[in-house]
């Protein structure tokens, strides 16, 4: 493989790890420390490589460089040690006998315990996505940008405010005592899941990022599962949720890139794999007493998952909803209980109950009355298409949408 091509790849799966020990390290006091020098070892090997060619070992080349990085920042420079940061000095000193671990073991360990660091309540969840991505996830700030939508010095900002919020914290990049990993592990397993989602429903075109998201959030779930601390039912019930929906995420959209409705898609193109790892882990799941929103999400995932348009199915999902209507509500799963009660009950009782709704500002409210009205009223069902064509966010959307109401006018 040629350097161009490698160090990219290396990138994306050793920045991660290396930048996780090194902030575990130093701390979040020193951060932007721990992100030079990863980044800097990257950027030597380019040069390095580039003139001298491929080592045998380039992941242990990269791992001795960054250790050697770490070890002569703390020597190399008294002043900064001594004056600038004096808590450094003693550091410094028995730096040799404390020597940067990146065995696998610790690289998932330091993950972990990062993890629940960056998902401190004292951040925003968009910060905390921000610094899943960045430090957990390896992604470079222009693709943080590009998933959000927005610009390298939004992001820098918001990044930057989210460390001194942590700073002053003094928040420590340890696994929490069993209480607190049960206080705060909503909170990880909520950012984990709003991650899958930037990737899962971005409205990017960057296809092969957002399900790089997606598929990073699943890792990052399967390092919770695959830890005795915390391997919870509900984790388990997150990542059979992610595992099923990313089963259907080549079947989501059209060559154009337009979103195709789940009763649309071509089953053949979901993931029969995917979908049985969903299964596994939503075994895996029963365990314990406690039902929670992920467990009742991920039991809707799997009938989705399932090919047959049966009542029965329906019903099942109908259940679910009305399940998981009592412990969290939101405009995206009570519209999802509507479809799937129009699949039941009949479309004229769903209208009745999602008109009740009024989600004025929602597109998604007047996609489904747009697609309720279908057959029964044509003239109702193009009203509020349009009023859905004119809150859409993106030209595929829009083109999905006057699609419809091209079929309707014949």
């Amino acid at each position: 493989m040629k350097v161009d091509d490698l160090i990219p790849d290396l990138f994306r799966t050793e920045y991660r790890k290396i930048i996780s020990v090194l902030c575990k390290r130093f701390g979040f006091d020193h951060i932007e420390i721990a992100e030079d020098i990863a980044s800097e070892t990257f950027l030597t090997a380019a040069q390095t490589w580039g003139l001298n060619g491929l080592p045998d070992h380039p992941k242990a080349w990269l791992y001795g460089v960054a250790k050697n990085k770490a070890k002569n920042y703390l020597h190399r420079d008294s002043i900064l040690r001594n004056k600038i940061l004096p808590e450094l000095k003693k550091d410094s000193a028995d730096f040799s006998e404390r020597e940067i671990d990146l065995s696998n073991q610790n690289i998932e360990d330091s993950q972990l315990q990062m993890m629940f660091a960056v998902c401190h309540p004292s951040i925003s969840k968009e910060a905390q996505i921000g610094l899943s991505l960045r430090i957990l996830c390896g992604f470079g700030i222009e693709e943080i940008a590009d998933a959000f939508l927005t610009n390298k010095e939004t992001i820098n900002k918001r990044l930057f405010r989210a460390k001194e919020k942590l700073r002053n914290e003094n928040v420590k990049i340890e696994l929490p005592d069993p209480v607190e990993i049960e206080e705060r592990l909503d909170s990880v397993l909520t950012t984990v899941y709003l991650l899958f989602s930037e990737g899962f429903y971005s409205t990017s075109r960057n296809t092969t990022l957002h399900k790089g998201l997606s598929l990073e959030a699943i890792r990052l779930c399967t390092i919770l599962a695959e830890n005795p601390n915390t391997n919870k039912p509900q984790v388990n019930a997150l990542l059979a949720l992610m595992c099923f929906h990313i089963s259907r995420f080549e079947a989501r959209l059209d060559e154009t890139g337009e979103p195709i409705l789940y009763g649309e898609q071509n089953t053949n193109l979901w993931n029969s794999e995917w979908i049985a790892k969903g299964e596994f882990f939503l075994h895996r799941a029963t365990g314990g007493n406690q039902v929670s929103k992920f467990h009742l999400e991920a039991g809707i995932a799997y009938w989705h998952t399932r090919k047959e348009n049966t009542k029965e199915k329906w019903r099942n999902v109908l259940r679910l909803y009305d399940h998981l209507v009592t412990i969290e509500t939101s405009p995206v799963i009570l519209l999802n209980r509507i479809f799937a009660l129009s699949k039941v009950r009949g479309k004229e009782e769903a209208i009745r109950e999602a008109e009740n709704l009024r989600f004025e500002d929602n597109r998604y409210f007047f996609l489904l009355l747009g697609e309720l009205y279908t057959t029964l009223d044509d003239k109702q069902s193009e009203l509020h298409f349009q009023k859905a064509l004119s809150l859409s966010k993106t030209q595929s959307e829009k083109n999905s949408i006057r699609k419809k109401i091209d079929l309707l006018r014949g």
